[in-house]
């Protein structure tokens, strides 16, 4: 979504009304709107509304048929709802209209410069709902194989091994390919992951134990046993003392 210019559907049974929206919408910036539609009925909104991406809906409250307040209330429940914005001759329904959670009311004759406050309220809510929903999202890795595309959960990966140009990333059930970077990974999940190896990063939850390991090239070397698969993952003698460190602060 471009925060800076909201892409706006009007709703009002008064064609003279939407025109004069439509033509305070022209002189706004910071953000701006684009109007992409109109509708003079709320049926008409809702047939929008379920077809169209749109940031913003600038909403009359009484029209014939399904009114304002009852498209208002049927976006409710959708997580990727427009910002609403009421814009009517009445007053008295400004409480229910915040119920519904509006972010602005507007009173015609509607003055420009409150329009542009209202765009500001909607670019500001829209941002903070989409920062909101990203932190409540699960952290995911993107697996892309013939064609195919799939998102695994961070929180499924029990360690990633960097293999010629691709990392193989380990989960209980599956290994998957993945062409990325281990530093990438280490310098953006560091309460994730930890480095074991030049080549290997494990995840810090999945830890179970370290443990002597003769891997044929090195009699005393050292591997780490992880939850919910049997290979384990050699640690070097760099990374040893990192390892040993976070096993005494997990006890």
């Amino acid at each position: 979504m471009n925060m800076s210019t909201l892409k706006t559907l009007i709703v009002d049974d008064e064609a003279l009304a939407r025109s004069r929206l439509r033509t305070l919408l022209r002189d706004c910036s910071s953000p701006g709107a684009e109007v992409v539609a109109e509708a003079a009925q709320g049926a008409e909104a809702q047939q929008h509304l379920a077809t169209l991406a749109l940031d913003l809906v600038l909403l009359d409250v009484h029209m014939p048929g399904i009114d304002g307040i009852e498209v208002a209330r049927a976006l409710r429940s959708r997580a990727d709802a427009p910002a609403v914005v009421f814009v009517t001759a009445h007053a008295a329904h400004a409480v229910t209209a915040f119920d519904l959670d509006a972010v602005d009311y507007l009173t015609k004759p509607v003055r420009a410069e409150r329009l542009q406050q209202a765009l500001q309220k909607a670019e500001r809510f829209l941002k903070e709902r989409r920062a909101l929903q990203a932190e409540a999202a699960p952290e995911t890795v993107l697996i892309q194989d013939r064609g195919r595309a799939e998102r695994v959960p961070l929180s499924e990966v029990l360690y990633l091994k960097s293999e010629y140009k691709y990392l193989t990333v380990r989960t209980a059930t599956r290994s998957h390919i993945l062409d990325g970077s281990l530093n990438e990974f280490e310098e953006r999940y560091p309460h994730r992951f930890l480095r074991v190896h030049r080549n290997a990063l494990v995840a810090r939850a999945a830890i179970r134990a370290l443990e002597k390991y003769d891997d044929g090239e090195d009699a005393e070397g050292w591997a780490l046993r992880l939850d919910a698969i049997p290979e384990p993952v050699a640690v070097s003698r760099r990374q040893l003392a990192a390892v040993r460190e976070v096993l005494k602060e997990a006890r």
